[in-house]
């Protein structure tokens, strides 16, 4: 059943699979290796100083300094929600292809509290939370002095 489950997954995924074949297989095969925590995703030093106080009064004195956190936050977060990008949320390839290679993996999600990955893991999301909590807090008072948003800037087709 775990075999035919895993082809008809495959199979969907199959186009986009070839767009980026590469990427998927890297970033699955090294499941197992965050699973036992020998990789570990750093977090970034925007993210931590967000985590030591979010709601933090510096970098607020002007709008040239607002906008300067703001972009160095949607750097490492990706796009707010009013931004007008396209988020996405749901099944991607790469997410698809680590399930199935960590469904392999009998007793994860013990190796992973074991090992620290899953403490790992919840200190990464809470920085992130914080993030977006100094993301937030960034935008209202920017809001609230009036300040215009920094032109978005768009990576030039080579």
């Amino acid at each position: 059943m775990r075999l035919l489950l895993c082809t008809a997954l495959l199979a969907w995924a199959a186009p986009a699979l070839a767009q980026s074949a590469d990427k998927v297989a890297q970033d699955a095969a090294m499941t197992p290796a965050e699973d036992v925590n020998l990789k570990k995703r750093d977090i970034p030093p925007v993210l931590l100083s967000a985590a030591d106080d979010p709601y933090s009064r510096e970098a607020t004195r002007n709008c040239g300094q607002l906008n300067t956190a703001l972009a160095e936050l949607d750097a490492v977060l990706g796009p707010d929600f009013d931004s007008g990008t396209e988020r996405k949320n749901g099944l991607t390839t790469t997410s698809v292809a680590k399930s199935i290679v960590g469904s392999f993996i009998p007793f994860r999600g013990v190796i992973r509290e074991v090992s620290g990955a899953a403490g790992a893991q919840r200190r990464y999301d809470a920085a992130v939370d914080a993030g977006i909590a100094r993301r937030g807090y960034l935008r209202g008072v920017a809001r609230m002095r009036g300040c215009k948003p920094a032109p978005v800037k768009v990576a030039a087709n080579d």
